[in-house]
């Protein structure tokens, strides 16, 4: 499933933001046509995961398509 996941999302969009910090382990990324930025929260809330956004978008500009940057948020 997350194979047809990412390559819907490289059809559209040049960078996959995702909370699952497991992706890369489950998946090839390399095959994909996309930069992928994973968000690691302490949780997955939204309220943990935004004050990550403004790293995330910035550092996604320097990856190059199917590579893979984790963004880690800091513990409470």
């Amino acid at each position: 499933m997350r194979v047809r996941v990412l390559r819907r999302a490289a059809a559209s969009f040049d960078v996959f933001l995702t909370a699952d910090q497991n992706l890369q382990y489950q998946q090839s990324l390399k095959d994909h046509e996309i930069r992928v930025v994973v968000l690691a929260a302490v949780t997955n809330r939204v309220i943990d995961l935004v004050p990550l956004l403004d790293e995330a978008v910035a550092a996604s500009e320097r990856l190059q398509p199917g590579e893979v940057l984790i963004i880690r948020g800091e513990r409470r």
